[in-house]
């Protein structure tokens, strides 16, 4: 960041943020030069002004893999781990000869520019070669965890129409194995147009695909040495194909272009994560959350990945931190829900592993309260720049997040992110400072979609972000701008509680009880009932302890005195578990539709949708 202020004209970060907004071509050219993006430029950066005639850099032709693959020598490019602790590395030259190899073996499959492969993967090398083989082709990547069912599964690919499949037969996960083979014979009977399977042998299975043609990925990896070749493609050609949670409907297909995904990326590890060449990234992800996509950029800038395949608590809650010690990670990624119960058992991760070389924290999936911050700085490192960060799939990157010029607040992200003109608009569509308020974005951005799958008149997708204020970014959270120039978030704003028309973000309440040792995990919602609404707390409670009349008092008492009487829920109800999406998201709108006696469409984005049943028959 420092030597970015060094070439630009603004000399702090605010001044900076605002040069960004208010310049974004100079801003985002300034970013293309100072990371060094491999490709032709072009002497037109950005052309119109609106969100949907902008176009970024309409003269440039570059290669997302290109970039990835860059100074191919003997630095360490990737360590794969499983949960078992056995390890796999390739050094950058190792890597892109894969990739070459791999890329030959799509082209003899057909695969050419505009095309479409997806992968059925678990969090491996091989994830990784497919996606920068495809890339490199100039085709489109869209993947899919498999612990996804085959419903899930085809709700996605299916809209998609892939002409190659790449698939694990299966995966481990929490010391258990996981077979595969019904799951692929039902994805495959059901995706038009798919013309082959490229298929990893994890756990031996034999899964009967018919007529498809199936071929083993270690023929497809193998042959003789071929260097591969980057196919340069117009800024905002399809790269990545993301979905939404899908929980409430048909999950969206957003379609990511080259161009936005790099430059977003780029500039949020180099300016925003202080990552450098020979640095070392991890994040906890799957590949079928945007987080796998942002990590894997992070070669880009020439650091190594880590990529990690199983369950973070397996055998213990300590198997990452000691992971991190033993590859000698740098940018350690995480959410809320890990740190909570590393806390919750008692975990101090500093005394188990040496953590002197995490120079980053980063944390998403939900705002971190502020007692985690403190529980970071007392029991991880208290030299760390710990990153509480917000933005999604929708833009593939981050809204807000953190800046390693900047103090760390407890409870706030540290600042919107550069180029992002993000603001709390009220009801009126007013911005403020201080006060919560939705979040927008009030001019257009890079890696703003290119579009929705099969959305020819961009309808879908107007509809999604551009409803609500006309010509401005709804994204849908609930948050505040502090005068500090940092950024709290107090949830989605669909699932904001409105008792007596005071609108409250569902993260206050979370924050306020997270601390008690009683409860080990919660989800509220808002049930409507005589013309207004009710909150309904529904809490998980620690082994042995009961929800008695007592509990619940100190439960509402602290929500009361930490937050508001608005806040103090009207029902208190024990749960055995929060169902969460698979990329570990709450999913309080269909616990809310739950409780209301309507039915909850795709299960199976869920990571756990028994947990859905028991709260259709709460005693109101």
């Amino acid at each position: 960041m420092t030597a970015f202020l060094d070439v630009v004209p603004p000399a702090t970060y605010d001044e900076l943020w605002d040069w960004s907004v208010d310049n974004p071509g100079e801003f985002w050219g300034a970013v293309w030069d100072f990371c060094d993006v491999v490709g032709d430029r072009g002497s037109l950066v950005v052309s119109g002004t609106g969100m949907f005639d902008t176009r970024w850099f309409p003269d440039a032709r570059l290669n997302y893999a290109e970039n990835l693959l860059r100074h191919p020598d003997d630095r360490r490019a990737v360590v794969g781990v499983d949960e078992s602790g056995s390890a796999v590395t390739l050094t950058r030259a190792e890597l892109a000869a894969l990739v070459g190899r791999v890329q030959r073996s799509f082209a003899d499959l057909g695969v050419q520019k505009g095309d479409r492969v997806a992968g059925l993967m678990s969090n491996g090398i091989e994830a990784l070669v497919a996606m920068l083989a495809t890339a490199a082709l100039g085709a489109a990547w869209s993947s899919c965890s498999p612990d996804f069912g085959p419903m899930g599964v085809v709700d996605r690919f299916g809209q998609i129409d892939p002409k190659v499949l790449v698939s694990v037969d299966g995966y481990r996960y929490n010391g258990k194995t996981f077979d595969l083979a019904n799951t692929l014979s039902s994805v495959v009977g059901a995706l038009d147009g798919l013309e082959a399977v490229a298929l990893v042998d994890v756990v031996g299975s034999r899964p009967d695909l018919g007529d498809m043609a199936v071929l083993p990925w270690d023929d497809v990896a193998g042959g003789p040495p071929a260097e591969p070749e980057f196919t340069r493609v117009p800024f905002d050609h399809p790269l990545f194909i993301m979905y939404s949670s899908g929980t409430t409907g048909p999950p969206k297909s957003i379609v990511h272009g080259v161009g936005g995904t790099l430059l977003k990326h780029l500039c949020e590890h180099q300016l925003h994560s202080d990552v450098r060449p020979g640095d070392t990234a991890f994040w906890f992800t799957t590949c079928g959350w945007m987080m796998w996509n942002w990590l894997v950029s992070a070669l880009a800038s020439e650091s190594a990945l880590v990529l990690y395949d199983g369950s973070p608590s397996h055998p213990d809650l300590g198997a990452l931190w000691r992971l991190a010690a033993d590859v000698g990670i740098t940018h350690f990624g995480t959410s809320p829900k890990f740190l909570a119960a590393n806390e919750n058992a008692g975990i101090e991760p500093a005394s188990i592993a040496d953590l002197g070389g995490v120079r980053w924290l980063g944390s998403t999936g939900a705002p971190l309260n502020p007692a985690q911050f403190d529980w970071v700085y007392g029991h991880v490192s208290d030299d760390v720049q710990l990153a509480s960060i917000s933005g999604g799939t929708d833009i593939i990157g981050c809204f807000a997040l953190g800046a390693p010029t900047l103090p760390v607040r407890r409870g706030e992200l540290q600042s919107r992110a550069l180029g992002m003109a993000v603001a709390a608009f009220d009801d009126s569509g007013e911005p403020g400072v201080g006060r919560k308020g939705e979040l927008v974005c009030t001019a257009p951005f890079p890696s703003m979609p290119v579009g929705f799958w099969n959305d020819p008149d961009g309808s879908r997708y107007r509809a999604a972000y551009f409803e609500q204020f006309p010509d401005v970014w709804t994204h849908g959270d609930f948050i505040e701008i502090t005068p500090e120039g940092g950024v709290v978030i107090y949830g989605r704003s669909d699932t904001t509680l409105n008792p007596g028309g005071v609108r409250i973000g569902t993260a206050e309440i979370y924050r306020s009880i997270e601390a008690m040792a009683e409860v080990d995990d919660a989800v509220v919602v808002g049930r409507e009932t005589g013309g207004d609404v009710e909150v309904v707390l529904c809490v998980v409670l620690a082994a042995g302890v009961e929800l008695d009349d007592r509990l619940v008092a100190a439960v509402k008492d602290r929500i009361r005195t930490q937050t508001s009487p608005r806040h103090v829920p009207r029902w208190v109800f024990a749960v055995d578990a929060v169902p969460y999406t698979i990329s570990g998201k709450k999913v309080e709108k269909a616990v809310a539709r739950t409780i209301a006696g309507e039915v909850v469409v795709n299960r199976e984005a869920l990571a756990n949708p028994d947990a859905l049943d028991q709260y259709t028959n709460l005693a109101f």
